[in-house]
């Protein structure tokens, strides 16, 4: 039986190739959603999500979880020592990738997160350029092709069994990372971008944790009530007529 290997995530932008502009860019892409997450507590796991922009973020309280010294808390990510329905909202850049169970990471976020709360996650999608360092030898020992790869639909399915609401998913960064991304797009990365918009190699999504789940509700059948008609005495369908009870007076003594 073969043994998945231990792969440690990546705690600084430079650690991967074109760090600093997958930084630019995936900060770019969650500025809309900033101003948008209310709350008391948000929670960023690992480095990578510690060191963003988040600029017009109305949270006060944010603390850092990874391994090392400059983070508020260290823990195992699948046993966070958090109460339940705790945290407003959590950011992730590149987890999935480098944990042995990551549909269990879920669901301890999901613990920790009251409903309503939002879930960003930040992946490489390997459906896309990035996948051809997969096929090269000498890059499949590196970051961040040594990591496991999961389709932004797979990711979407997880959640959705957690009942969470994607409310945002964007592909960017049409590249393979193999080389330097240039300012100006070349010809193909354009391409890929107008006629493969799915096709980026950088997946970010925003998910809602849902007050109550998406549960079908059985239709209640409307029982009619039947049509009763006064039932008439006689042959003829006439309805007889009534009897005169005489009154005190008339009785004869």
């Amino acid at each position: 039986m073969l043994q998945h290997t231990t792969v440690f995530p990546p705690q600084q932008w430079g650690e991967l190739p074109n760090g600093e502009s997958i930084r630019f860019i995936v900060e770019q892409t969650l500025a809309p959603w900033w101003p948008r997450i209310f709350g008391y507590y948000l929670l960023n796991l690992g480095g990578l999500s510690a060191t963003m922009d988040k600029t017009g973020l109305s949270i006060q309280n944010e603390y850092s979880l990874y391994d090392a010294d400059t983070a508020d808390i260290m823990a195992e990510l699948t046993h966070l020592p958090i109460q339940n329905s705790a945290i407003d909202a959590v950011v992730m850049n590149f987890l999935l990738e480098f944990n042995a169970d990551p549909y269990r990471l879920l669901r301890e976020l999901d613990r920790v997160l009251i409903a309503g709360g939002y879930l960003i996650i930040v992946g490489f999608n390997p459906i896309s350029p990035l996948f051809l360092g997969k096929l090269l030898s000498q890059y499949q020992d590196s970051l961040p092709w040594s990591g496991r790869f999961f389709t932004p639909s797979r990711v979407k399915d997880w959640l959705g069994l957690l009942g969470y609401q994607v409310v945002s998913d964007d592909r960017v960064i049409h590249h393979h990372l193999l080389s330097r991304i240039s300012k100006n797009n070349s010809l193909w990365q354009q391409g890929l971008k107008s006629w493969l918009p799915s096709s980026g190699s950088v997946y970010v999504i925003v998910a809602r944790k849902l007050e109550v789940p998406l549960t079908p509700l059985q239709i209640k059948k409307t029982i009619k009530q039947p049509k009763w008609t006064t039932a008439t005495a006689g042959r003829t369908g006439r309805v007889p007529s009534p009897v005169v009870k005489p009154s005190i007076n008339t009785i004869p003594e």
